[in-house]
């Protein structure tokens, strides 16, 4: 593996230029996260079985995978809609405190997906799949207290005030 001098000249090994989704060392996990808004702005939030708390729909990237391919699949498995990886837009590397493991920071490539005109209609009647216990809509300006309870503080913290000011795609 290559070798890189840091800042105090020490060498050390270079970065991979693919990650795992859980940096033990660094006590980071490695996310794909996906913001899912209807005609009317509410952003979709899902909830992990075993999990009080919501999130993007998303997940860890499986080895080789590029990000896309990851917020591709998990949306797919979680909520049973195919994303057009043409209409997935690249919001940032985004970072927060991990919500369902302690002493942990997520950080999460984040996309939003603009659903088509079909899909759009189908959102209505998404149910949850895989590991996913519940689907709730939200309003990212959490004007309404209920908006903000039980919500990862990635969700909180970075994704909703990104969508309060964001145009729908």
């Amino acid at each position: 593996m290559p070798t890189q001098k840091n800042p105090q000249n020490r060498v050390e090994a270079a970065q991979p230029t693919e990650h795992s989704a859980i940096d033990s060392t660094h006590r980071v996990v490695n996310v794909c996260a996906v913001a899912i808004r209807n005609r009317d702005g509410l952003v979709l939030t899902v909830r992990k079985r075993g999990s009080d708390g919501f999130m993007m729909p998303g997940g860890k990237p499986e080895p080789g995978e590029a990000p896309l391919q990851t917020a591709c699949r998990e949306v797919n498995e979680e909520i049973g809609l195919t994303p057009d990886p043409a209409r997935m837009h690249h919001r940032g590397l985004l970072e927060a405190a991990a919500l369902n493991e302690a002493g942990f920071t997520v950080r999460a490539e984040t996309y939003e997906y603009a659903p088509t005109d079909e899909q759009h209609e189908l959102l209505a009647s998404l149910v949850p799949q895989a590991e996913i216990a519940e689907l709730r809509w939200v309003n990212p300006d959490m004007g309404s207290p209920s908006d903000s309870v039980a919500q990862a503080p990635l969700n909180t913290e970075q994704i909703f005030p990104l969508l309060a000011r964001t145009p729908l795609p």
